[in-house]
């Protein structure tokens, strides 16, 4: 694992959950790869739908965690439905866009075996839910309306997702320390989010000088 640069430190937007602030060469290029950024928003948001509805699907016994979640799913979907709108009045065409890896390395670091992969689910859930919070937050006086006025109000959302995502894991950890097992998974989580990265998304590292 590259080693996270002197940005390191708790980000505001992530409270005690972040370990380290998104560099600002992102918002930098965010700033003029908005359409991108915005493609690749609207692919987060089926994302995060297709997360929560996958573990309704895996664990159907756990009723108060399906209830939650699938609360959650619909608002999810509603936001994917924002995006679509704001793409089209905006005139921003949807592209197929390569994945990431940061979902990708944060899928890597999950554990395979019950009950530490229903917690290592949700926590990384958390993480995803607080980043997204910081680099809306971190957005919105950069860009113009209308996107400075819908990302404003998508933070506010992140950072309650963030947050019935943190109480879930708490409340499924049993023996297991979760706040441990936190730290670990966002060690893994502020790397991706810093180091550098070939690829530009809602959620890649440092973009590389040729991409800007």
């Amino acid at each position: 694992m590259n080693a996270v640069t002197s940005e390191r430190k708790t980000a505001s937007a992530g409270g005690d959950v972040l370990l380290a602030a998104t560099p600002m060469r992102w918002y930098e290029v965010a700033r003029e790869r908005w359409r991108e950024l915005l493609v690749d928003h609207a692919n987060c948001e089926k994302k995060a739908a297709s997360t929560a509805l996958s573990l309704i699907f895996s664990y159907p016994e756990d009723m108060a965690l399906t209830d939650k979640l699938s609360r959650l799913a619909r608002e999810e979907l509603r936001h994917f439905e924002q995006v679509q709108k704001l793409m089209q009045e905006l005139g921003v065409s949807f592209v197929r866009m390569q994945p990431s890896r940061y979902a990708e390395g944060l899928r890597s670091a999950i554990n395979r075996s019950e009950p530490a992969r229903l917690l290592d689910l949700l926590l990384c859930g958390a993480l995803i839910e607080a980043r997204s919070c910081e680099r809306f937050e971190g957005l919105v006086p950069l860009l113009s309306e209308p996107l400075r006025g819908f990302y404003s109000g998508l933070a506010v959302s992140e950072a309650r997702h963030q947050g019935l995502y943190l109480r879930l894991a708490e409340q499924r950890a049993g023996d297991i320390d979760w706040r441990a097992r936190f730290h670990q998974l966002a060690e893994i989580e502020a790397d991706l989010a810093t180091s550098p990265d070939p690829q530009f998304r809602f959620h890649s590292g440092l973009p590389a000088s040729s991409e800007a």
